[in-house]
C-alpha cells in the first residue's frame, strides 16, 4: 500500500493556498465583515448590558408571554435569570446571548432567504445539499482555524465559526417549510389569479412559519452549543469558565458554569416552543 501513501492527494496543502490567496487578496473583505459583526455584537451587548439585570429580565418575561401566552414559561424565565444573577454568572451570560442573538439575526437573515430559493428551485438544492452537509458533518473545531486566520481572536471569529455550522438548520427547515404547502392549496391560489409574491407571502410563509421557528429555535440552540467552543478563540461568554474549569480541573467551576448554560437553553427553548401548554 506504500505506493498509495506516497501518491498521497495535497487536500491540506490545496486548502492552505486557497486561504493564503484569501488572505492576501481578500484582505479589505474580511475587514469591511469584521467591522459589521463587531458593529452588530458591541450594539446587543450594549442592550443586554446598559440597562438593570431586573429590566432586561422583565423584557425577557414580556417577550415570552406574547409568544406563549401563558404564565408557566414565564415564570420559568424569570426564576432562570434569578438563578444567574444569584450565581453571578449575569456579565457572561448577557455575553453568551449577544453572541446567541447575533448568529440567529445572520443565519435567519441569510438562511431564510436561500431555503425559499431552494424550495422554488429544486436543481439548486440538489446543489447546495452536500455543501450543507459538508458544513454541519466538518468537526466544528475545523472552523476554528479560518477564523483566526482571517478575523484573528475575539467575538468575531466565534460568531464566524458559529454562522458557519448553524446556517444549514434554517435552510433546512425553511426549505422543508415551503416544499411541504400543499399542491391543492398552492393550485387554488393560482386560480384565484394570485401572483408568485402573493402566492410566497400570503400562502408558503404563513403555512411555513412552524418550521421556519422550528429553524429558530435550532439556531439558538447550536449557537448556544459552540459557546465554549469559541472560548477557545477569544470570544467572550460562558464558555470563559468552562474552559478554564477544564484546565484547572476545578469541578465545582466546572458543574456551576455548565449549569447555567443548561438554564439559559431551557429558557430560550420554552420562549420559542410553537406548542403552548
Amino acid at each position: 500500500m506504500d505506493w498509495l501513501t506516497d501518491n498521497k492527494i495535497p487536500i491540506g496543502k490545496w486548502a492552505a493556498s486557497v486561504f493564503d490567496w484569501l488572505q492576501t487578496n481578500g484582505a479589505w473583505f474580511f475587514d469591511r465583515l469584521a467591522d459589521t459583526m463587531e458593529a452588530l455584537i458591541e450594539g446587543i451587548l450594549w442592550l443586554l448590558q446598559t440597562p438593570h439585570p431586573l429590566i432586561i429580565i422583565a423584557l425577557f418575561a414580556a417577550l415570552t408571554y406574547l409568544m406563549q401566552r401563558n404564565w408557566k414559561p414565564v415564570v420559568l424565565v424569570i426564576i432562570g435569570f434569578l438563578f444567574i444573577l444569584n450565581q453571578d454568572y449575569w456579565e457572561e451570560t448577557t455575553e453568551s446571548l449577544t453572541l446567541v442573538l447575533s448568529a440567529c439575526v445572520v443565519c435567519m437573515g441569510i438562511g431564510v432567504p436561500i431555503g425559499i430559493a431552494a424550495a422554488h428551485r429544486p436543481r439548486l438544492y440538489r446543489v447546495m445539499r452536500p455543501v450543507l452537509d459538508l458544513m454541519q458533518t466538518l468537526p466544528t473545531f475545523v472552523y476554528l482555524i479560518p477564523a483566526i486566520v482571517f478575523f484573528g481572536i475575539g467575538m468575531v471569529p466565534g460568531l464566524i465559526a458559529t454562522v458557519i455550522f448553524v446556517l444549514p438548520a434554517p435552510i433546512r427547515l425553511t426549505h422543508l417549510g415551503v416544499t411541504s404547502t400543499p399542491k391543492e392549496l398552492l393550485e387554488a391560489t393560482q386560480a384565484f389569479g394570485a401572483t408568485p409574491r402573493q402566492t410566497l407571502w400570503k400562502v408558503e410563509l404563513p403555512y411555513a412559519l412552524p418550521q421556519i421557528m422550528a429553524g429558530l429555535n435550532q439556531t439558538i440552540m447550536l449557537s448556544l452549543s459552540m459557546v465554549v467552543i469559541s472560548a477557545l478563540v477569544g470570544a467572550d461568554g460562558l464558555g470563559v469558565p468552562v474552559v478554564r474549569a477544564l484546565n484547572q480541573v476545578n469541578t465545582a467551576l466546572g458543574f456551576e458554569s455548565g449549569l447555567i448554560i443548561v438554564v439559559v437553553a431551557i429558557m430560550l427553548d420554552r420562549m420559542l416552543r410553537m406548542e403552548r401548554d
